[in-house]
């Protein structure tokens, strides 16, 4: 039934696709870039119905005023900006090391509980983003960026430990679900 599972997010795009045009655009997209003032009015009154948003456009008013004189890069611009080349090494660099770690394939686990562990994974990824964006303003970037790091070392240690005592203690396996979970947590509210 895989292909049942992974047709799924297929279909929740189809109806994402055939849905969207349906949606206004962003009011601040409106204003700050096609400079559409009546389009912006009109998105703000179909996306929170009727009523008095002069504050809210005023807010974007003096946004738009700060940022007059900022360029908006395009994808390319910004690639070939020096200037970004740390930065842009640092998150691809992340990215690729959760995508390509094998994370979930480490645990040895039976065919029957994979699907289990791929909902695991999910779900921390979800716990994750809640729990970031709840706590973010709190701590900050750096600290959540250095706690999380810390976080990943010390749960790749005993995620490795128990994977080489995995064949002489059994339930050591489901450890390193769980760890991997954990994983995916720090990772997520960190980096």
């Amino acid at each position: 039934m895989w292909n049942v599972l992974l047709s799924f997010s297929g279909l929740v795009a189809l109806i994402q696709l055939l849905l969207l045009p349906f949606f206004p655009e962003s009011p601040p997209y409106l204003l700050l870039q096609k400079e559409d003032k009546a389009g912006c009015l009109k998105a703000m009154k179909q996306l929170w119905g009727e009523g008095n948003y002069h504050t809210e456009f005023d807010d974007l008013m003096k946004e738009k005023a700060i940022t007059k004189g900022t360029k908006i890069m395009s994808v390319l611009e910004v690639l070939r900006e020096q200037s970004v080349y740390p930065q842009l090494c640092t998150m691809l660099l992340l990215l690729l090391s959760l995508q390509l770690c094998g994370l979930s394939a480490t645990a040895s686990l039976q065919e029957s509980i994979i699907p289990y562990v791929s909902l695991g994974v999910s779900i921390s990824e979800l716990i994750s983003i809640i729990f970031c964006s709840s706590i973010i303003d709190r701590f900050g970037r750096r600290m959540l960026l250095c706690g999380g790091y810390l976080l990943m070392a010390l749960i790749l240690v005993l995620l490795e430990t128990s994977l080489l005592l995995s064949d002489q203690f059994l339930w050591l396996r489901y450890c390193s679900v769980i760890l991997i979970f954990l994983f995916i947590i720090a990772y997520g509210i960190g980096p």
